[in-house]
């Protein structure tokens, strides 16, 4: 399939025209880099459905000013490390939205713990502290301080930019100018700006704020203005039985199945494996829920959240952005429970694709 990829030529193009003759639901990517985007435009992707932007500071230099962010004292000096980051975001937003062709875009805010960030071995602190210029000491004392003991669980997502709403500033103006950049080259862009982790819809508040602040200063600054969406991950459980409050703030929804499965089940994602051939041998499991989606149990609050969400917001899009969005059943289920999208990897766009017709026809 790969190598047919660019053309969409011969019968793979024919069997993707055909899934898109029949298909409702929408199948977009998860692409971090211009180039994963490219690969998933040219696989028929109808969008990025979830660009995480983490992964673009571990590029080059770019960590030296995410570790000098994380070990500053306070919030002036934070902002002096953001400042070298925002043109560096700035540029690989551009190129994303480039790739797509004016296909909409989601980019999630910042998700991991800060201490994913850090070195966590002495002689990679020391390496630090010397680049850097300042004691050992201090390095090792903030990376202490920055451990938790249950980090999936603690001071990531949302409640990063709620405690450092300088974070939020700077992403949303690299997004938003590199929307307005590239808007000029005369390609249009479609930007889907999503706060991760909201389990309670005040902070889902007091992000756009922050968000729709920052956009105001950019449009003045640049006398024009465009379009663009916040929305939110719906990945904790009580986001998805509260989904009618949030909907209230959010423009769309992406369920974040990964987390979301794990919160439901209270399966650690990285432990699971210690006791999943087990369960699947004596039949308490039927399939591993990270690869095929739990319908009964994570299935149902995501069913219960477009309820509920399109309740107070008629017109609310709603997709998927968990590695569940390539595995056909799941792509099914997501028909039937009738979201608008599904976002997968660019290299399972086509399965995804083929799902999706499937389960138009199976209706029909």
């Amino acid at each position: 399939v790969a190598t047919q990829a660019a053309d969409l030529s011969g019968d793979f193009g024919q069997l993707m025209e055909l899934a898109r003759k029949y298909s409702v639901l929408k199948v977009r990517a998860n692409a971090d880099t211009p180039k994963d985007a490219a690969q998933a435009f040219a696989f028929g992707a109808e969008g990025i459905g979830l660009c995480r932007t983490e992964h673009m500071f571990f590029e080059g230099d770019r960590i030296k000013a995410v570790r000098e962010m994380i070990l500053a004292d306070d919030e002036a000096g934070r902002r002096v490390a953001l400042a070298k980051l925002l043109p560096m975001q700035r540029g690989d937003f551009e190129g994303l939205f480039k790739a797509m062709q004016g296909h909409p875009v989601t980019v999630r805010l910042l998700d991991p713990p800060l201490h994913e960030f850090v070195p966590h071995f002495e002689k990679e602190q020391r390496e630090l502290a010397k680049d850097m210029n300042v004691p050992y000491e201090k390095i090792a004392a903030k990376v202490e301080l920055l451990a938790e003991v249950n980090p999936m669980l603690g001071h990531r997502g949302c409640r990063l930019g709620n405690t450092y709403p300088e974070i939020t500033e700077m992403q949303t103006r690299a997004i938003i100018e590199a929307a307005m950049n590239v808007k000029k080259t005369g390609i249009p862009v479609h930007v889907e700006i999503m706060v991760p982790l909201v389990g309670n819809h005040k902070e889902l508040r007091y992000q756009k704020n922050i968000i729709d602040q920052t956009a105001e200063k950019v449009f003045s600054e640049r006398n024009d203005r465009l379009e663009y969406m916040v929305g939110t991950m719906i990945e904790v459980p009580r986001a998805a039985v509260t989904a009618h409050q949030i909907a209230e703030v959010a423009e769309f929804f992406s369920f974040g199945t990964n987390d979301l499965t794990q919160m439901t089940l209270g399966f650690s994602r990285d432990d699971i494996a210690k006791f999943l051939p087990i369960y699947l041998e004596k039949g308490i499991l039927k399939n591993d829920p990270f690869q095929i989606l739990d319908r009964n149990g994570v299935g149902q609050l995501i069913r219960e959240a477009v309820f509920k969400g399109r309740g107070t917001r008629e017109n609310l899009k709603c997709g998927i952005c968990g590695e569940h969005g390539g595995e056909p059943s799941s792509v099914e289920f997501c028909h039937f429970a009738g979201l608008n999208y599904v976002s997968c990897s660019p290299f399972r766009v086509p399965i995804a694709r083929l799902a999706a017709a499937h389960a138009a026809l199976k209706e029909a």
